[in-house]
This record gives C-alpha cells, sequence and structure tokens, in this order.
C-alpha cells in the first residue's frame, strides 16, 4: 500500500503485516517497563548466526532503566534469542519484513525513546547507557538522536565511519533540520538515529518500511528538533556482498523513486531550502555513483541515467549552484541527460588519473635512484664513531627505552652526538633543542650511513645497510605474552601483511637485544633467531619507577588534575588484531559512577588508534574520567595510578616494578589467546585478581578484593618472574656495555626483587 505525496510515491506499512505482540507473545505486561528510558529493539532473521553475539554484547551491559526487545522473525531467531534473562522476545512468523518487525518491537516496548539494532548488528560497549543518559537530558521538543557508528567485515572490526564531522559540529545543541542540514549527509541508517516513542507512533506509517535507507532519512525529515552524540553506539556488520541475494539490475531504479519520494516528503513538509538541498545533493551524488562503479548491464544503465537525470532537473532547487570542478561538469551532464557524453567524459577521466598515476610512478623511481646514489656515497666515507641515531614507535619522536638510554647516554658520554629520526608530523611534539632528522630526507640518509650506534625499539627501514663497524641496538618495548616474530607465522590475524623474509633481514642487523626478564630472553631467542646478543639488564624505561621521589609523584598527579586525595585508576587496554578501531570494552561511565566519587579513572587507547580514544569524548565532559591517550611517557601516567586495570598489555610487566594492584580484565580472553596467540596462560599466572564481566570487576574494587593478600601474593610471583632485572640502573648497564665498551664484570649488579625500593605510591607522597 502506497500513498501519493508531491507527485511521488511514499511507501506506508500495511496496519496488516505483522501480527500484534499481544497476540504472538505470551506474558505480555503492558507495565513491565515503567519508567524506562530506552528500549533496544533488535529485529530481524538470524542472519548467518550474528543474532546470539548482538544479544550477548547487550546482556553484558544491562543498566537500570533500559530494555532489550528482540522481534525474532522465523525459528532460528526466536531460538537464539530463547532463554535469556531480561530479554522480552516478539516471536514473529518466516518472512516478516524488516518494517513489520521494527512495528512489532516498538509495540511492545515501553521506553521513551527507541534504538533500532538489526540482528547482524551490534552495540558496542558501554553504548546503551550513553544513549540513555544523552536523551534523558534532551528536551520535549526534540523527535530523533543521531549518534555515531563504526563497521566490520568479516576480516576487520570497528572500522569508523565517515560521520564524526557532522555530529562534531552539531554538538550538544537541538535544533530544526532547516538549522543543520548537514545531518542528511550522516550514514542512512535507522541504527543511527535513536527516535522519540511518540515520534515513532505518530509517524509509523512512514518509518514502519523494509527500505531503511528511506526510513533513516524520513526520520530527519519528519523531526520537530534533532541532537547529536558524537559516541559510537552501533556497530554495523557489513556481510560480503557475495553472500547476500542477487536482485535483478532493474532494481535499481528504486534508488531514483526513494529519492523522489523523500523530496516529495520534504516539500510537503515545507522544508526550507537548506535541506532539501542537501537531500538533493545527497540524491544526485547516489545516482552518479551508480552509474560509475555499480556493474550494470548497459541498457539497464543508460535508463537509469534517464531516469536520473529527470529527477535532477524534476527536484533540483529553485537557485541551486552546481559545484565547481568535475563535478560539476558531471551534474551538468546528468541535467543534460547526455549519457553517452558523460562515458566518454568518464573514459577520459580514468585514462587521465592512470596518466597521472604513471608520472607520479616515474618520478617517484627517479627520486628513488637519487637517494640510493646519495646513500651508497655516504656509506664509503667512514662511520663516524661519536655519532648515534635513535628513534622509538615508527619515529614517533623522544620515547620509551631508546629516551632513557639517550638520557644515560648524555650524562655518561656527553662526547657522543645524538640524532633523533621523527617523522614530520610529530617535529613539533620534540623537546626543544633536539637534534632530528624527518625519514626521507638527504641529512636523513646521511647519518643512517655514517652513524656508529643505531637504537630503536622496532626495526629500521629494510633499506638501511648493517655496516660492519657499525651497532644496532635493538631495545624492544615490552614483555611478550601475546606471541612475536615468527611465532606469528600460525596466527594469520596477527601476522597479515608481515613479510617473515623481511622480518629475518632486519633481525640479522641486530648486533643487542635488551631484556628485562628471563623470559623475554627466552621467547626473543625463539622469535627472532639470530646471531645478536642478549643484554639481560633490564628495560631502561622502568629505571624511573625506582629513581622518582614523592614530589615526583605529586607534580605528575597534578598535571594531571587528580585531586588531592583522589584514588586514580590507570584503564590501559591493548590492540586487538582482529579490531580496525578502538571501542572501551568497559562501560566507563557506569564504572566510574559505581566506584565513587573519590575516584578517577584514567583511560588510555592503544597507540595503534591515534591520540585520542574518541568514544571518550562524553565522559570527558562529565569530568568522570581523564582522557590520558595522548599522555607521553607513560611512565608517568604508572606513577600516577593507585591500581592498574589492564587486560593483556605489557604495562602489566612494567607497572608490577612499582608493587601496586594489578586488575586484569579478561572478557574475551579465549578470542583473544586465540587469535593472537599467547606464550603463557594468564588466568593462571596473572599479577593480580582477574575479572571476566564488568560486575565482577566493579565487585572486586567495591569489596576491596583488588588489594587483598591474595592479590599480594600472585603481584609478588609475577614481580619474582617478570621484574627480574628491571632495579633502576638497566639504563646505565646497557651504555656502559653498548657505547663504552665495558664488560659485564664491570657493570653494576642487579639488585633482587625483594630488595628493591620502588617510587612511593600516591597515598605515600602525600604525607611526605
Amino acid at each position: 500500500m502506497s500513498t501519493r505525496e508531491g507527485g511521488a510515491t511514499v511507501p506506508e506499512q500495511s496496519e496488516s503485516a505483522a501480527p500484534s505482540p499481544r497476540d504472538a507473545g505470551a506474558g505480555y505486561e503492558p507495565d513491565a517497563g515503567a519508567g524506562c528510558e530506552l528500549s533496544v529493539v533488535v529485529h530481524g532473521r538470524n542472519v548467518q548466526g550474528h543474532l546470539g553475539a548482538c544479544l550477548d554484547a547487550l546482556a553484558a551491559q544491562a543498566s537500570p532503566g533500559i530494555e532489550v526487545i528482540v522481534a525474532a522473525v522465523g525459528s532460528a531467531a526466536q531460538a537464539a534469542a530463547a532463554g535469556r534473562p531480561g530479554v522480552t522476545v516478539v516471536p514473529l512468523p518466516e518472512g516478516t519484513g524488516d518494517g513489520a518487525a521494527r512495528a512489532a518491537g516498538a509495540e511492545r516496548a515501553a521506553g521513551r525513546w527507541l534504538h533500532f539494532v538489526q540482528s547482524k548488528d551490534t552495540v558496542p560497549t558501554g553504548a546503551p547507557r550513553a544513549v540513555a543518559d544523552r536523551v534523558a537530558e534532551l528536551p520535549d521538543g526534540v523527535d530523533v538522536l543521531v549518534v555515531d557508528h563504526v563497521r566490520s567485515t568479516w576480516r576487520h572490526q570497528g572500522m569508523p565511519g565517515p560521520d564524526g564531522k557532522h555530529l562534531a559540529k552539531q554538538g550538544r545543541r537541538d535544533l530544526p533540520l532547516a538549522d543543520c542540514p548537514n545531518l542528511l549527509k550522516v550514514t542512512p541508517l535507522l541504527g543511527n538515529r535513536v527516535l522519540r516513542a511518540e515520534f515513532w507512533r505518530a509517524h509509523a506509517g512512514r518509518l514502519a518500511v523494509d527500505d531503511e535507507t528511506f526510513a533513516a532519512y524520513a526520520a530527519l525529515l519528519l523531526a520537530g528538533r534533532l541532537a547529536a552524540l558524537d559516541q559510537v553506539a552501533l556497530n554495523v556488520r557489513e556481510l560480503r556482498p557475495e553472500s547476500l541475494p542477487k536482485g535483478a539490475p532493474e532494481e535499481r531504479y528504486g534508488v531514483i523513486d526513494r529519492y523522489e519520494s523523500l523530496l516529495g516528503l520534504a516539500a510537503d513538509r515545507g522544508l526550507p531550502t537548506p535541506p532539501r538541498a542537501a537531500l538533493y545533493d545527497v540524491m544526485v551524488g547516489h545516482c552518479l555513483r551508480v552509474v560509475a562503479r555499480e556493474k550494470l548491464p548497459d541498457a539497464v544503465r543508460r535508463e537509469f541515467f534517464r531516469r536520473a537525470s529527470k529527477a535532477a532537473v524534476a527536484w533540483r532547487p529553485e537557485g541551486h549552484q552546481r559545484p565547481g570542478g568535475l563535478e560539476g561538469v558531471r551534474r551538468r551532464l546528468l541535467e543534460e541527460d547526455a549519457y553517452t557524453k558523460y562515458r566518454t567524459f568518464q573514459t577520459a577521466n580514468q585514462q587521465r588519473r592512470k596518466l597521472r598515476s604513471a608520472v607520479v610512478s616515474r618520478k617517484h623511481k627517479v627520486g628513488l635512484k637519487v637517494r640510493d646514489l646519495r646513500y651508497r656515497r655516504a656509506l664509503e666515507r667512514p662511520v663516524d664513531p661519536d655519532l648515534a641515531v635513535f628513534t622509538a614507535y615508527w619515529d614517533r619522536g623522544v620515547a620509551c627505552n631508546p629516551a632513557a638510554i639517550a638520557a644515560k647516554l648524555a650524562e655518561l658520554a656527553p662526547h657522543i652526538h645524538q640524532v633523533w629520526v621523527v617523522s614530520a608530523a610529530n617535529v613539533p611534539l620534540l623537546p626543544p633543542g633536539t637534534d632530528h632528522v624527518v625519514p626521507g630526507t638527504p641529512r636523513y640518509w646521511e647519518v643512517m650511513a655514517r652513524a656508529k650506534y643505531l637504537v630503536n625499539n622496532v626495526n629500521f627501514p629494510n633499506a638501511v645497510v648493517k655496516r660492519p663497524d657499525a651497532v644496532h641496538l635493538q631495545t624492544h618495548h615490552g614483555t611478550p605474552l601475546k606471541r612475536m616474530g615468527l611465532d606469528q607465522l600460525d596466527y594469520p590475524a596477527a601476522s597479515k601483511g608481515l613479510n617473515f623474509h623481511s622480518l629475518l633481514a632486519r633481525i640479522d642487523k641486530w648486533d643487542y637485544s635488551v631484556s628485562a626478564n628471563g623470559h623475554s630472553t627466552q621467547m626473543w631467542e625463539r622469535a627472532y633467531p639470530s646471531h645478536y646478543t642478549s643484554l639481560d639488564h633490564g628495560y631502561p624505561r622502568n629505571d624511573v619507577f625506582y629513581s622518582a621521589g614523592a614530589a615526583d609523584v605529586r607534580a605528575i598527579r597534578e598535571r594531571l588534575g587528580i585531586a588531592p586525595g583522589k584514588r586514580a585508576i590507570l584503564y590501559a587496554p591493548t590492540h586487538r588484531d582482529y579490531e580496525a578501531a578502538w571501542t572501551p570494552r568497559l562501560d566507563l561511565a557506569t564504572l566510574a559512577d559505581r566506584l565513587g566519587d573519590d575516584t578517577v579513572l584514567l583511560v588510555r587507547g592503544h597507540y595503534f588508534y591515534g591520540g585520542t580514544a574518541s568514544p571518550l569524548a562524553g565522559l570527558r565532559r562529565s569530568g568522570r574520567v581523564i582522557d590520558v591517550s595522548s599522555y607521553d611517557p607513560v611512565e608517568e601516567l604508572s606513577l600516577a595510578a593507585d591500581a592498574l586495570i589492564t587486560d593483556y598489555s605489557s604495562i602489566m610487566f612494567d607497572y608490577a616494578n612499582l608493587d601496586r594492584p594489578i586488575v586484569v580484565y579478561a572478557d574475551d580472553w579465549e578470542t583473544y589467546a586465540k587469535t593472537r596467540g599467547v606464550y603463557f596462560d594468564l588466568m593462571e599466572q596473572a599479577p593480580g585478581k582477574v575479572a571476566r564481566t564488568q560486575e565482577e570487576l566493579t565487585e572486586l574494587f567495591t569489596s576491596g578484593a583488588w588489594r587483598d593478600d591474595t592479590a599480594a601474593k600472585a603481584r609478588q610471583a609475577f614481580r619474582r618472574r617478570f621484574c627480574e632485572y628491571d632495579d633502576g640502573r638497566a639504563a646505565e648497564r646497557v651504555v656502559r656495555r653498548v657505547f663504552l665498551g665495558e664488560s659485564e664484570d664491570c657493570l653494576p649488579p642487579v639488585i633482587p626483587v625483594d630488595e628493591r625500593t620502588p617510587a612511593p605510591t600516591p597515598e605515600e607522597a602525600a604525607k611526605r
């Protein structure tokens, strides 16, 4: 059934399309959700078996004021949803469409707001609580909350979407669509629009349709006012196109029909030019992408172009200007229905891009030849015995073990000149006066060719030549729990893109390998088999854990903004090789609330994901956490923290030097161990208490078990094994051995673990 609006067909849901949940689902209680703020309505079939993962994610973050409704289509979906505590199942017959399923779930829902989630998708940790908190503060005039989302495929998890800039621009304001037309450029998913229940009921005829894209746009066009939340609240699982049923090519004409319906709706609503122009631009851009990129029979493509041309002319807002450049030419040809000219223009552009690419490639090859010539000439000159090159974390800057070695070298051997390799983007972050080179520049190749000492915590590029009289010092940047080097061969999730032959060639350049404990020494020898000498001297970056005093601890906490008397807990999770972006695995807002006002969370996202952990934006504003993802050095964060929460990050081995409580949050240990590979069972040899769920983690802190005698005994055993050589003098031993040529017998002996005195705790520092 449909209605005609503005000359276009607008889909409308049939009232008999789905059975009433009061009839279909047993045990219906009209007042069961009294006081409910948010209903998460999961709907659809159990597509490729993904519904269980969606419900598992939601069940793990149950929270007051939030309910989960499952509009389960078919027996497989009903079986996957059955028996789950806190989940209301609305059984629907096989073949029920998406629109009817959403309508059935919404009818059963008791929440003031509705968040529709397809059964194949999932909801990230903390998202329902964040959404519920946001909608609770919205005034009555707001009908739709637009949220951010990430995408997951069969090989990548949690890839960021393109919508962040539009949501950030909206900020905390609620506005009519006329004042925020850019929200029409947000990816058209109903799952990234949270709808007021009253609004849904008023417009269910237009919104409860199978065409989700139509419903997503219509929600914005029909809303009185819109708000935004720049936090990820949806993880969209993109199924392989090859696994989906293929429709007839002629079905693509429906794209044009959809936009004409939406533009007709916008006109009937009396919306001003800005939103209608934004929607028009979306339509034209989408149609041109279909013509340019999709594999369609020429006759269908030609007819699609003709229909798109007609729509582009008919719906173009008065006075609307085409963009400049090539896009403007494409739009002009579309409006003129000049299909043959458009295809000729498209072919010419493809040829132009190929030619430009060939020119760039030739220039690149010439540049490489010039570079190689300069480098070879520099390699013919003598090695400079007083020149040392340092770099860390793929040229990020002065950090980690190389930084600690460089500082001690300046003290013990000031005649050796230090040059740091730093990427152009990180040059402004260097300490004043740091001599540095940017990779690829002429001076870079000069110093790489002539330096006596080359120090790195990863590996230098393949092109760097190992001169016989040069010394390559590999410092590493953590104690290995996860598999490394050649041990990754059996773990494709960890080793994707890794050329093991090139890796071995880089390893063969090492002269020395720094180790913090016997476990690391043994694992490095297995994972990186070569002729280097192992320096069992400890990690230089951890020296500060024994040299820092009470004044240092107080100063660091003051810089971080930790109020006196507050308990600071550092949460530092590691990277997952099967995830492309970081989303906290903890509901940080709820955790902060449960731990109380006297606790502050220091949250540090892994450096693989860039400087800022964007999901923390809302919590930063609330003051419940401090985002320290960009704070360096990380050792200072450890000194400031009363305790550490981590999962499988190597920070636990370093933090153990401080002899402060460590709690391991291992909600996905089996998955991590299976996909990444590990060297030992952390669940059996943890540095303290282990929590497998957020509730267990919260209980450990509220009960005091996080620092009881059992936790202390586990930490003591862990320290003896993994803090074996870290005693505060590791950098001195490395400098004396490598740069000053002293024999191992002359180096400062390692102080036994039980005889060391680590830096004072924040509580102790406050009393001094």
